[in-house]
């Protein structure tokens, strides 16, 4: 993004006589969120941007004047999207549906038609546009490194149908054949496990700190603590753990593929 927005907050802080420490207090944020907007490098929420307001005595200047989000996506998963495209190295943990990043478009189309409130045709297909405009990041063979954590849920839940799934599990099954992502299953044997209360997806940067961002009913979060960072990964880490080899995960997605009638 441009970095307008970021050089107008330094300034407005620096007028203020505060340090982003001291900014970061008053807004309820952290200073290396702050040190990222204003870098450019950061797209702060509109939630963000109101409680820099507040804090600023800037009116609604700070909300008012985000910088304009073409994208037509849930207003909470804004800011993960603009890191998702600036990331080398993406780890997903999908808990009911497939990530975002590795849908088809018929399965896409699929999980936006449960919108609440419902959307018309029109806003659906950007929406679709969108999502499948997310899987560019795949089209570079080696950036970013991509890793799928799917819970057995994923691949068992009918989302548009059998055909669909059909369709949906095989496009997993080629990315992971090709090298290009790894996928890893939790099977439902394996009981409970470390990220069963939501999605997770954490990113790793070549210039920033690492991020997560986690993703529950009609709520999202990005968080750059660097302890939470930390916490998150760590339950990755022992979810994946627990996940089965690559190998026996492309032939069970194989099975699961043949079962909603795929053939070969």
């Amino acid at each position: 993004m441009s970095n307008t927005y970021g050089d107008w907050l330094r300034a407005q802080r620096e007028a203020a006589g505060l340090t982003q420490q001291q900014l970061a207090d008053m807004a309820i944020m952290t200073r290396s969120h702050i040190s990222h907007i204003e870098a450019g490098r950061r797209v702060p929420s509109r939630e963000d941007a109101r409680r820099l307001d507040m804090a600023l005595n800037t009116g609604n200047v700070l909300s008012s004047f985000l910088p304009e989000q073409n994208a037509a996506v849930a207003d909470y998963f804004e800011a993960a999207r603009q890191l998702e495209q600036q990331a080398t190295v993406i780890r997903e943990f999908a808990l009911s549906f497939v990530p975002g990043i590795l849908q088809t478009e018929k399965y896409a189309r699929s999980v936006l038609s449960t919108s609440f409130p419902p959307v018309g045709p029109e806003e659906r297909d950007k929406l679709v546009v969108t999502r499948l405009g997310r899987a560019a990041v795949l089209e570079n063979q080696l950036r970013p490194v991509v890793w799928a954590l799917l819970d057995e849920a994923v691949l068992r839940r009918a989302v548009g149908g059998p055909h669909v799934m059909a369709e949906q599990v095989m496009r997993i099954v080629d990315l992971v054949e090709s090298e290009r992502v790894r996928a890893h299953i939790l099977p439902f044997g394996l009981g409970v496990h470390p990220l069963m209360q939501g999605m997770l997806t954490l990113m790793r940067f070549e210039d920033q700190p690492p991020v997560a961002y986690s993703e529950g009913v009609q709520v999202g979060k990005v968080h750059d603590s660097p302890a939470m960072v930390d916490r998150l990964e760590g339950a990755y880490a022992l979810a994946m753990g627990d996940a089965m080899p690559i190998q026996e995960s492309l032939a069970f997605m194989r099975s699961i593929a043949k079962d909603y009638g795929h053939r070969d």
